[in-house]
C-alpha cells in the first residue's frame, strides 16, 4: 500500500509563502494524514488520485479525492492553535443545527483537526453563473438567522468551546487591546481613536439596552463560506473566525458584499429577511432595525479581532493591515445603511 508520503500531493501557498505552519513538519504530516486516513478507511472510504493542500497562515487544508465526481471529495482542515476551537464547534454544530452546517467525517477537538465530506458548490460560483441574485442573498441570511436563534440556548456552551467571546458589554476592552497593541497605530492616531471611545462606549450601551441574547457570529460571512447544495438550500462552513456576541454583528460582511455587487436598495429586503427570524421578542421592526445597524457598525471590532488567529511564529504584517482597517472603519461608518 502507498504511504502517505508517496502520494502525490500538490501543495498551494498562495501568496502566504512565508507562513510558518505545521505542514512543513514531516512528523506532524504523517500524525495528521495518518488520523486522516485511518478515519477514511472507517468509513468505507478508499483514497484515489493526486492531494491537494492548501497551506495559509490560519490553516491547512487538504483535499483527499474518494472517487470521480466533485462530490467525492474529503476534506481535511486543522486550524491554527487560536482556532483550533472550530473542530469542536463543527462538532456540537451538527448536533444542534444539523441541518445549517456540514456534519463532521470525524474531529479531534484538542488539535483542531477536522474531517468534513463535501458540501456541494458554493454560494459564490452560484452567484457568479447568474443563477441566483439579491433575492437568494436574503434566504441564506434567513435561514443563517434562524440558525442563530437556535444557538441562543447554546452560547454558554460555546464559551466553554474556547470560541472567542466579543459580547457587547466586553467590546470597549476588545478595543482597547487593539488599539494598543497594532503597532500600526502612531501615537496620534492612537490617541485620536481614544479620544472616539466614549462614542463606542454610547453605541455599546444603546445596543445592549435592547435585551437581544447573545449567539454565534460567524465574523466572515461572505459568499465563500456558504454552501448552495440545491436551489433554496445553504449550508453555512468555515468557523475559524467566530466569536460569541451579538448575533446582528454578522450581517456586517453580507450586507457590504450585496451592496457592492447590487446596490444599495438590496440591503434593507435581505436584513428584514434576517430579522423575521427574531422577532417575538418584544420589539417592533424599527428597533430591530436600529439594533441591526448598530451592530453591523459595532461588528468591526470582531473582525479587527479575528485577524490575528494564527499559527505561532507566521509574520503578522498583513493581519496588522486588516486589522487597523477594521479598526478605522467602526468610526468611519455611518449609524445605519
Amino acid at each position: 500500500m502507498r504511504t502517505s508520503d508517496e502520494r502525490t500531493t500538490v501543495v498551494d501557498r498562495g501568496r502566504f509563502t512565508d507562513a510558518t505552519t505545521p505542514w512543513d513538519d514531516a512528523e506532524w504530516r504523517r500524525e495528521v494524514l495518518g488520523w486522516a486516513e485511518d478515519v477514511l478507511a472507517g468509513h468505507g472510504r478508499v483514497e484515489c488520485g493526486t492531494r491537494e493542500v492548501r497551506v495559509r497562515p490560519w490553516s491547512v487544508l487538504v483535499r483527499f479525492r474518494t472517487g470521480a465526481g466533485e462530490r467525492d471529495a474529503v476534506w481535511l482542515k486543522a486550524g491554527a492553535p487560536s482556532n483550533a476551537f472550530e473542530a469542536g464547534l463543527s462538532q456540537e454544530l451538527a448536533a444542534w443545527v444539523p441541518e445549517h452546517v456540514m456534519t463532521p467525517l470525524a474531529v479531534d477537538p484538542g488539535r483542531g483537526w477536522s474531517l468534513l465530506p463535501d458540501g456541494g458548490p458554493l454560494f459564490r460560483g452560484v452567484l457568479d453563473a447568474g443563477a441566483a441574485g439579491p433575492g437568494e442573498w436574503a434566504t441564506a441570511l434567513g435561514r443563517y438567522g434562524a440558525m442563530q436563534r437556535r444557538v441562543v440556548p447554546y452560547a454558554d456552551r460555546l464559551d466553554g468551546l474556547g470560541v472567542p467571546g466579543a459580547r457587547t458589554r466586553e467590546l470597549p476592552e476588545v478595543f482597547d487591546a487593539l488599539v494598543a497593541g497594532n503597532p500600526l497605530f502612531d501615537a496620534a492616531e492612537r490617541t485620536a481613536l481614544l479620544r472616539r471611545r466614549p462614542r463606542l462606549v454610547e453605541l455599546c450601551a444603546e445596543l445592549d439596552a435592547y435585551g437581544l441574547p447573545d449567539s454565534l457570529d460567524h465574523c466572515d460571512l461572505h459568499d465563500g463560506q456558504i454552501l448552495a447544495p440545491a436551489p433554496g438550500r445553504f449550508t453555512f462552513f468555515d468557523w475559524g473566525d467566530a466569536c460569541v456576541g451579538h448575533p446582528f454583528g454578522s450581517l456586517l460582511v453580507p450586507v457590504r458584499e450585496v451592496r457592492e455587487r447590487y446596490g444599495p436598495e438590496h440591503v434593507a429586503p435581505m436584513v428584514d429577511a434576517y430579522l423575521e427570524h427574531w422577532t417575538g421578542l418584544g420589539h417592533s421592526a424599527a428597533e430591530l432595525r436600529r439594533a441591526a445597524a448598530l451592530a453591523v457598525r459595532l461588528g468591526a471590532l470582531g473582525r479587527a479581532g479575528s485577524w490575528f488567529r494564527l499559527f505561532p511564529g507566521t509574520p503578522t504584517g498583513d493581519s496588522e493591515e486588516a486589522s487597523a482597517y477594521w479598526v478605522r472603519e467602526l468610526f468611519a461608518a455611518a449609524d445605519a445603511w
